[in-house]
């Protein structure tokens, strides 16, 4: 080994995927407070003439952009059996919910919607692959 190389640690499948939901999540609300400078959107949550204009819309826009945020914690406490297959449904639940957003964002003043859209997808698409790829406990016989 050279002298001056600098060791790399293997980073846990649970912290590894919890990290991944912290970045997706920051992403989101990132989005979301961007989007605030569209023009006439703050003129529309004031209004009321927005997507979120009814209680119902409010409350399945809360479950969505909460489901990445108790994920973070999901991914650390639950069992590898569960943890794995949660990680798969709502990976690749959210992947395809993102891309569609942002094929739907697609718009001059939506250009950077449309980017966060496309690397939240990257990030649940890798958190699913991982979960897919969860590491075997070797056997010690």
């Amino acid at each position: 080994m050279e002298k001056n190389q600098l060791k790399d640690y293997k980073i846990n499948i649970k912290l590894k995927l919890s990290l991944l939901w912290t970045s997706v999540t920051l992403f989101y609300l990132y989005g979301d407070y961007f989007e605030l400078y569209v023009p006439k959107k703050v003129e529309g949550l004031i209004s009321g003439d927005n997507l979120l204009n009814n209680p119902l819309n409010l409350f399945i826009a809360a479950i969505l952009l909460g489901i990445p945020a108790i994920m973070v914690l999901i991914s650390i406490l639950a069992k590898p059996i569960i943890n794995k297959w949660l990680n798969i449904i709502t990976g690749l639940f959210f992947t395809v919910i993102m891309l569609l957003i942002a094929y739907m964002s697609i718009s001059e003043w939506r250009f950077f919607y449309v980017c966060y859209a496309i690397i939240e997808s990257i990030l649940t698409a890798i958190i699913a692959w991982n979960a897919i790829n969860w590491p075997k406990q070797s056997s010690n016989i």
